[in-house]
């Protein structure tokens, strides 16, 4: 099957397996917070990070049309702030950008880039360009990867809600209310100390989001080379929804999840001839090769 008749649409009906992994989420999310006294404290952040990860590759599962052909169904399935610090709706519109596939990697154009423009370099300090060179290693990103995601995300998003820019400050005032309504859960019925909550769900659960994003893209001349496939994924793959196989997802992110593995092993090798054999060997491929070594530098190459 030549690529470019790679199934488009996928949503005929109701995808029972992404509202059932919705149930499983949500209901496991209640159970540990409510529980968690009951628990042994490295099993409530396991199961905590987990879980906050795993929403967050369920909303992106949401955005891109699943699991049924209703918007409004859909995002109110991906609404919940259980990382408290990312509005959905601002993390849909975000992530849509990213999928201009032309513009992968753009430290201006592409939101999701982890790169920075030169002239951005060369104004930084030795402090900052320290940060983020290790920030390019995998023990970096894990690390100091998730405190600057979320503190860059919040700057960027107090400059637009000061600045007026429209809907912004509706956006975040409905998130405000989400999010009180997150914490009276946790701190009211659950009587949960913020920190366990912050550094175990909200921050570990960074850490494995930042693990998926780590090796994803590559800045490279051709488009089709920028965009990576992770193959064995394991118990990974399965919390991130098999967005580990990333170039089938840029090609075709109308398929449901459960049918990505399937289609790639009918395709692989027009998949890898296609982003020019950027593959990895599971995420233990990724860490031996990049837990003290850079992925890249942080200036794009390219600009």
């Amino acid at each position: 099957m030549p690529l470019e008749t790679l199934p488009r649409i996928d949503r005929s009906t109701a995808e029972w397996p992404t509202m059932l992994l919705a149930v499983v989420i949500y209901g496991g999310w209640l159970l540990v917070t409510f529980y968690w006294q009951s628990l042994p404290l490295v099993l409530v952040v396991l199961l905590g990070g987990w879980l906050v990860a795993w929403q967050g590759s369920l909303q992106h599962e949401v955005m891109h049309g699943h699991p049924t052909r209703s918007r409004a169904v859909n995002d109110a399935i991906g609404w919940p702030p259980l990382s408290l610090w990312l509005p959905y709706r601002v993390y849909r519109l975000s992530h849509l950008r990213h999928h201009r596939d032309e513009y992968l990697t753009d430290p201006i154009e592409d939101p999701e880039s982890a790169y920075v423009t030169p002239e951005r370099w060369q104004r930084l300090g030795p402090v900052a360009r320290a940060v983020l060179k290790f920030n390019m290693t995998l023990v970096g990103r894990l690390t100091v990867g998730p405190a600057l995601m979320i503190g860059l995300f919040l700057a960027d998003e107090a400059k637009l809600v000061i600045a007026g820019e429209p809907g912004r400050r509706q956006v975040w005032a409905l998130h405000v209310v989400s999010v009180a309504l997150v914490l009276a859960w946790l701190v009211l019925v659950c009587a949960m100390p913020l920190w366990i909550y912050l550094a175990g769900f909200v921050y570990f659960g960074g850490a494995l989001t930042r693990l998926r994003s780590f090796a994803e893209h590559k800045a490279a001349e051709r488009a089709e080379e920028r965009t990576a496939i992770v193959e064995n994924g394991g118990l990974l793959g399965l919390l991130y929804l098999n967005n580990n196989l990333h170039v089938l997802h840029h090609l075709r992110p109308a398929v449901a999840w459960y049918r990505l593995p399937s289609l790639y092993r009918a395709e692989r090798d027009a998949l890898v001839r296609h982003n020019g054999g950027l593959v990895y060997d599971g995420y233990g491929d990724i860490l031996r090769r990049y837990f003290l070594n850079r992925h890249d530098e942080p200036p794009h190459p390219g600009m």
